[in-house]
């Protein structure tokens, strides 16, 4: 079994960043796949961002692409999610989520375990 729990989430401006960060309890983190979520008010869940076992494959929605970067530290069990150059459409509430597959996955049903959320407002 596999916690997860995000962190980092606030109230920025247009234009700022913030750095989400997913902290993971269990000794098989570096074994999983980890992706990042958002899910806007009367909005289906979205894909974001996704890093495989090792951090050396990444993938992002075209949406975040060239603004957000995700990392993962194995030694810390944790993954994070820098995001740049925000804006109000990037308001929403972030999942971090984590898949037994060592690679990304882009897909909702892919992933096994997923946590609370974190919420993300961007003021115009």
């Amino acid at each position: 079994q596999v916690q997860l729990v995000e962190s980092g989430g606030g109230l920025v401006h247009t234009g700022g960043s913030l750095r989400l960060s997913c902290a993971a309890s269990g000794r098989t983190f570096s074994s999983y796949g980890m992706g990042w979520f958002r899910q806007a008010p009367g909005k289906e869940r979205e894909f974001v961002a996704t890093i495989n076992w090792s951090g050396t494959s990444t993938y992002y929605a075209d949406s975040v692409k060239g603004r957000f970067t995700i990392s993962r530290d194995n030694a810390k069990n944790t993954v994070y999610l820098q995001m740049n150059s925000l804006k109000p459409e990037d308001t929403a509430v972030y999942y971090c989520a984590g898949t037994v597959r060592l690679g990304t996955a882009t897909t909702y049903t892919s992933y096994d375990y997923w946590g609370q959320g974190t919420q993300v407002t961007v003021s115009s």
